[in-house]
């Protein structure tokens, strides 16, 4: 009889754990067991490991093979246990002599003639190393740029099975750690593509962004078909702070576990910007699956979540947003597991005015039924519109202004202001737990920081009187009104920042109204 054992990782959520490789092999008529709670991909590394150890000119050994998963009480799924299971067939054949075995993660999707191929989830298994004391994580080399981000571990990247086996058995001893350089990576990738100078005309719209970038509402544009809301939508991430070093590397995390990190990447360093389909699952927009992966919301994760043509989504589907936009999270619950995933995003969204794209167009004539538009408008429940703070109308652009050679503020000019505001923010809210933006703040706070005058009374009074807003639209024209203040670097809220935050409020009137 022999016994091995390999340390490996799988994760769980946005997070790793270390799962222990457990080898036994004995005489008997050839039989390879996996067990511990693996998944038809882990099942399926019998005939990889196999395929793989011969054709890296090592010998499979023609007895009884068990092996166990350890923690056993929680699924395992993925295919980065090939290379660990493999390690753990040549250990306990005596192919691999080594005394470091137990200092190592190792990861890896095997080919069949022994090639390593790149697994998911890489950081967060090289932060559960670090946090286990380990001394690194042996992986693919298409792995290594998102492993070394980890900082006080060693990280050595690997081509093949045979690379792996001459490691292990000193056949490398100077072999290097892979290193990168942190600063330098986060500069080089912290680049957007597109600018706000790109967008003419539509003053009024970029302002309603600037504000919401500044204290991170939710917003939602409503216009006619090809007057730039998509467009605006996309340059939004462009105004936003730039990503600090925790919020880029819990970014990364999430697009590892979903396997969308591009190979040789190291880190997302600018702001996500998702914009799923109108046919989206509720499943694939919020995450879930028999094994619960991260959904549309949780890789907006500190970035922007786009929803255009909001009314042709399901309604099941807008509904599921009610939570998370308050939360800031998902709870996925299965049988035999829950996970949380993060969700702390700003919801943008767009839409038409009417199914024909035309009312209140003075160039278009609408076609639209009232039944047609209120059965359009009411796809859109008020509980959801609720929680979006701002609601700008989008009017056609001007040819005037199509065809002006003028150019606009650029995203970095409107990025200072932004910066300027949330760093009056985070003076406010310092020491107050997941307090960091204006749009964080709950009823306390709103008490607290978005006190007005009589005048600012009256203003609101009228307003709300008007427009029958909700109380939780009330607290939205507060913290908006406290965003503008911030922006024009004011302490109190004035009657003017009240009036234009309430402006922002006006579709309830004019589109929603019709409903009532």
């Amino acid at each position: 009889m022999a016994l091995s054992q390999v340390l490996s990782a799988s994760t769980y959520g946005i997070d790793a754990f270390t799962v222990k490789v457990e080898t036994h092999i004995e005489q008997g008529l050839f039989a390879f067991t996996i067990v511990g709670l693996p998944d038809s991909s882990v099942k399926e590394s019998r005939e990889r490991v196999n395929a793989a150890i011969k054709n890296s000119g090592f010998k499979f050994p023609n007895k009884k093979i068990t092996v166990n998963l350890a923690p056993a009480d929680i699924k395992k799924e993925g295919s980065q246990f090939d290379l660990p299971i493999a390690i753990g067939i040549l250990s306990a054949t005596e192919q691999i002599q080594s005394d470091i075995l137990d200092k190592f993660i190792i990861l890896g999707e095997l080919a069949l003639d022994g090639t390593l191929r790149p697994i998911h989830g890489a950081l967060p298994i090289a932060i559960s190393a670090k946090n286990s004391g380990l001394k690194g994580v042996i992986l693919p080399k298409e792995n290594a740029k998102e492993a070394a981000i980890v900082s006080e571990i060693e990280v050595y990247p690997m081509g093949s099975l045979a690379e792996v086996v001459n490691f292990l058995n000193g056949e490398h001893q100077l072999l290097n750690p892979f290193k990168i350089d942190i600063d330098e990576i986060f500069n080089q990738e912290s680049k957007y593509t597109i600018d706000f100078a790109d967008v003419k005309g539509q003053e009024n719209v970029k302002r309603a962004l600037e504000i919401a970038a500044a204290g991170g509402h939710n917003v939602i544009m409503i216009g006619p078909p090809g007057s730039g809301k998509t467009m605006l939508a996309k340059r939004l991430p462009t105004i936003l702070p730039p990503m600090t070093l925790e919020e880029a590397l819990e970014t990364t995390k999430i697009h590892s576990v979903a396997g969308l990190l591009p190979p040789n990447t190291a880190l997302i360093a600018t702001r996500p910007f998702r914009a799923p389909h109108h046919t989206i699952s509720d499943s694939a927009l919020v995450g879930g699956g028999t094994i619960p992966r991260p959904g549309e919301i949780s890789l907006a994760h500190h970035g922007v979540l786009f929803l255009d043509e909001l009314p042709e989504f399901n309604r099941n589907v807008l509904e599921v947003l009610r939570q998370p936009l308050e939360d800031k999270k998902v709870t996925i619950s299965r049988t035999k597991m829950t996970v949380e995933y993060p969700a702390n995003f700003m919801l943008v969204c767009a839409m038409n005015p009417c199914p024909c794209g035309n009312l209140g167009n003075p160039h278009q004539q609408c076609t639209c039924s009232p039944a047609q538009i209120q059965k359009y408008m009411g796809k859109i429940s008020g509980p959801l519109l609720d929680r979006i703070d701002i609601h700008i109308e989008v009017p056609a652009v001007k040819y005037s202004e199509l065809a002006s050679k003028a150019i606009g503020e650029t995203s970095a000019q409107i990025r200072e202001r932004v910066i300027k505001a949330r760093e009056i923010q985070l003076k406010r809210f310092r020491g107050r737990k997941n307090l960091f933006k204006n749009a964080d703040m709950q009823t306390r706070e709103i008490r607290e920081f978005c006190k007005i005058d009589s005048d600012g009374e009256a203003i609101l009074k009228n307003a709300i009187t008007k427009l029958g807003l909700s109380a939780r639209a009330y607290d939205k024209i507060l913290k908006v009104a406290r965003t503008i203040a911030d922006l024009s670097g004011s302490e109190s809220i004035k009657p003017e920042h009240l009036s234009e935050a309430i402006q922002y409020r006006s579709l309830d009137r004019n589109l929603w109204g019709i409903m009532t």
